[in-house]
C-alpha cells in the first residue's frame, strides 16, 4: 500500500477535481502490475495497473489508496474491471465518499465473492486527498494560506514593499503548493498593490495543470489591464451581487469569468458563500495568497485548515504589516493555538505547515 501511495502522489498536480490514486497488483511480496491516475478523464490507477498484470491479475491482490469506482463517468467502473480480471483480494486504503461510489465499490466487489479489507494506512490516502475528501464531505475547498513573514512577524513594510523576504529555495517551493491547488485565491487590495500573476513555475519536464485564479473583488476594480490575464488563463472574479463595473466588457475579453456572493457582516463577500461557490466549481484545494485583512478573516471565520508558512531569519520593524490581522484577545487562554505538521530549512528560511488546534 505504501507503493500504491507514492504512486499515486505523481499525479499530485494532474488529476484534479478527481482524487489522485494508486494501485499495485501482487502475489505475496511479488508485484505483478502497478499504476496510478495521471488525469481526469483519463484511465484510473486500476485500469493501469491491470493492463500490466494482464493474466497474472488472476488470483492476485490488488492494493488501492481509495476505493474503486462502480459508476459510469468518464471511464467505466474500476470494480467491474477488478471483478472481471479475477483478483481474490483488494485491499483499500480509504473509503470514497463521493455520492456515486460510497461503498457501492466494495460492496460490488464482495458481491462478486472478491475478499475486500478497508482501512490500511487510510489517513495517509486521506492526507494525500484533502481536498476531495474536504470538498465532497464539508462542501467546501481545504483552505491553505501561504504566509512568509521575518522574525518579528511582518510580511511587508510599512509602504506594502515585500520582494523578498524569503529566499529562492523557499519561492520555489511555493510553486509547487500552487501547482496541486485547484485555485489560487487572492484580494482585490493585493491585485491592486502588486499587481501578481500568480502563475504556476515549475521546470518543463514538470506537468500540472494550471489552477484557476480567484479574485475576491467587491465592486470588479481589478484592472483589465492587470498581469493576471496575461497568460490567457480565466480568472474568476467574484464580486457583490448587482455590481457591473465599468470595465467588465474588457474584463471579459481579457479572459475574466464573474461570480457572485452575498455580502457579510463587514460588506465584503461572504466568506463561507465564496468557499461553497468554489467547491460547486469543483475546488478541492484552495491556496490563498493575500493580505493580512483577507487571510485573518479565513483564520478568525475557522476558514483555514492549515497554514504553510515561511519565516525568513529578517527583521522588518515595529512599523511594518502584521502576519494577520485578528481581533484583540481578552487573555491568553483565548489564544489560538496551533499544531505544528511539519517542518523544515529551505535555504536559510524556515518552512511551517501548521492546523489550528
Amino acid at each position: 500500500m505504501a507503493h500504491a501511495l507514492r504512486l499515486a502522489e505523481r499525479g499530485l498536480y494532474t488529476t484534479r477535481p478527481n482524487p489522485r490514486v494508486g494501485c499495485v497488483i501482487a502475489h505475496g511480496e511479488r508485484v505483478v502490475g502497478a499504476g496510478f491516475h495521471r488525469r481526469a478523464g483519463g484511465p484510473h490507477a486500476e485500469v493501469f495497473a491491470l493492463r500490466e498484470a494482464g493474466a497474472a491479475a488472476r488470483g492476485a491482490t490488488a492494493y488501492v489508496t481509495l476505493e474503486p469506482c462502480a459508476h459510469h463517468g468518464r471511464t467505466p467502473p474500476c470494480a467491474d474491471a477488478l471483478v472481471a480480471a479475477g483478483v481474490a483480494r483488494v485491499v483499500v486504503a480509504a473509503e470514497d465518499p463521493f455520492p456515486q461510489v460510497a461503498g457501492r465499490g466494495i460492496g460490488r466487489l464482495r458481491a462478486a465473492g472478491i475478499a475486500v479489507d478497508a482501512g490500511l494506512l487510510r489517513e495517509a490516502a486521506r492526507e494525500l486527498n484533502v481536498g476531495f475528501f474536504s470538498r465532497i464531505e464539508r462542501g467546501r475547498p481545504w483552505v491553505r494560506l501561504k504566509l512568509a513573514m521575518s522574525l518579528d512577524g511582518r510580511t511587508a513594510l510599512a509602504d506594502g514593499a515585500s520582494k523578498w523576504i524569503t529566499g529562492e529555495a523557499a519561492r520555489a517551493d511555493v510553486q509547487r503548493w500552487r501547482a496541486r491547488s485547484s485555485a489560487i485565491l487572492t484580494g482585490i487590495g493585493t491585485v491592486l498593490a502588486d499587481d501578481p500573476r500568480l502563475t504556476v513555475r515549475l521546470p518543463q519536464d514538470v506537468p500540472f495543470e494550471a489552477p484557476l485564479r480567484v479574485v475576491l473583488d467587491s465592486r470588479l476594480r481589478t484592472p483589465a489591464g492587470a498581469a493576471l490575464f496575461d497568460d490567457g488563463s480565466p480568472v474568476l472574479l467574484i464580486g457583490l451581487p448587482g455590481v457591473r463595473g465599468d470595465a467588465r466588457e474588457a474584463l471579459a475579453a481579457r479572459g475574466a469569468v464573474f461570480g457572485e456572493a452575498p455580502a457579510g457582516a463587514d460588506g465584503r463577500p461572504d466568506l463561507a458563500a465564496v468557499l461553497a461557490q468554489l467547491a460547486a466549481r469543483e475546488v478541492g484545494e484552495l491556496h490563498v495568497e493575500a493580505g493580512p485583512r483577507l487571510c485573518g478573516e479565513l483564520f478568525a471565520q475557522g476558514l483555514a485548515d492549515e497554514l504553510l508558512l515561511y519565516v525568513a531569519p529578517v527583521l522588518l520593524g515595529s512599523a511594518a504589516r502584521p502576519l494577520l490581522e485578528l481581533p484583540p484577545l481578552a487573555d491568553m487562554a483565548a489564544r489560538w493555538r496551533l499544531h505544528v505538521v511539519d517542518r523544515r530549512q529551505l535555504g536559510e528560511d524556515t518552512r511551517l505547515l501548521l492546523r489550528p488546534r
